[in-house]
């Protein structure tokens, strides 16, 4: 099991399925109040929308209450209507998202009918038409270009959250098909896209990773080091997730990015300390697997210090130590502390997929050379798993 499958990654992330971009919505709200004071029921308010085709309505509750939540945002004429009456009429209300229109009116504190017509009681009806200032003229061009810039925002976010799932999407598609070159095409563009979306290039990382695996010289070390390039930038985003860390030290390790391979396993350690054995133990697969004995023992070594109980690093620690076995006198000599190596697996996994070559390995060990492994080591190394990952 390779370390990119240690936290399986086979979806865009919680952050990302979050996207949601805020729907342009306000509310209209207030409180209606008649001549005597008290609250009037049943008012009817009308709100017509302007710069688009559309209205809307909404009735007082018995406190003389309305609230109209699920506005668009856009410019409004707002008239009430009790009983057949209309007891207010305003026009060119603009929406805000920030916060919620007040339409409250008290028709006690009003002046006579005389003194104010009906059609425009209340405190939010406009004065008398007159000619606008210069300050109010800038004002109303400000108003509107904010509102312009609003919607231009809110139009471009939703481009945008569509392009993102398109590419995801069909990036996610040819993941499943193994096609690796169009799903690293649409990683990169979901990427470009939006560059906040840790789990995009989480996904571009292990896509890179797969087709290095499938490919050989300078191709495949040049996919391992894009797919560790993609982890920095997930780790950029997501630095306290030890598993972007992971996944990195070992796309580097196999990159020949010795040193930032270590690094970055020390910093998932410390973020991860349960994990840290198993991600030492990966960590020696990769220096196992390109033939740096040395390099996988101290690893396999720093392993077992975090978890003395884990079998399987027992295992391969063995089989390192096995690599370096040499034949005297008809006898297979092996590095000291390769016999306790396959027996502590043996006494922690007596019946584990490596037990019967773990006793292989101890009969090599103990018995004259055959024509069977006379070369080094038995064969059964070739059967256990130790290029493949520790379950």
């Amino acid at each position: 099991m390779t370390v990119h499958n240690f936290i399986k990654r086979g979806a865009l992330v919680a952050s990302f399925a979050a996207i949601t971009w805020a729907q342009a919505m306000t509310a209209i709200q207030g409180t209606v109040k008649g001549a005597d004071g008290k609250p009037m029921k049943d008012v009817e308010v009308r709100i017509v929308r302007t710069d688009i085709k559309a209205n809307y309505k909404i009735k007082t509750d018995k406190n003389g209450k309305f609230n109209y939540a699920t506005l668009p945002f856009g410019t409004y004429d707002i008239e009430m209507v009790a009983d057949g009456k209309t007891i207010l009429q305003t026009k060119g209300v603009h929406t805000d998202y920030s916060k919620p229109i007040p339409m409250d009116v008290d028709l006690s504190k009003q002046e006579t009918a005389a003194a104010a017509p009906a059609a425009s009681a209340g405190p939010a009806a406009p004065p008398a038409p007159k000619e606008m200032t210069e300050a109010e003229k800038k004002a109303q061009a400000e108003a509107q270009a904010k509102f312009e810039k609003e919607m231009k925002d809110y139009q471009e976010a939703q481009n945008k959250n569509a392009g993102l799932q398109t590419a995801f999407n069909t990036a996610m598609e040819a993941a499943k098909a193994k096609n690796w070159p169009v799903a690293i095409e649409n990683f990169t563009k979901a990427g470009e896209i939006d560059p906040t979306q840790h789990a995009v290039f989480g996904q571009l990382a292990d896509a890179y990773q797969k087709k290095a695996e499938s490919e050989r010289g300078a191709d495949r070390l040049a996919d391992f080091t894009k797919a560790g390039e993609a982890y920095g930038k997930a780790i950029a985003i997501m630095p306290t997730d030890p598993v972007y860390r992971y996944n990195a030290s070992v796309v580097l390790a196999r990159a020949n990015k010795m040193d930032e391979a270590q690094a970055q396993l020390t910093e998932a350690a410390k973020l991860d300390p349960t994990g840290a054995a198993r991600g030492y133990r990966n960590l020696g697969n990769v220096y196992f697997d390109t033939n740096r004995g040395e390099a996988a023992e101290t690893a396999y070594k720093k392993a077992l210090d975090i978890d003395p109980k884990d079998a399987q690093t027992y295992f391969q620690l063995g089989v390192t130590y096995m690599q370096r076995a040499t034949e005297k006198d008809g006898k297979l000599l092996a590095p000291a502390g390769t016999a306790e190596a396959f027996q502590k697996y043996l006494e922690l996994a007596p019946t584990g997929g490596n037990a019967e070559d773990a006793k292989g390995m101890l009969a090599a060990l103990g018995a004259t050379i055959t024509n069977s492994i006379n070369r080094g080591p038995a064969p059964a190394p070739a059967k256990a798993p130790a290029k493949g990952k520790g379950k």
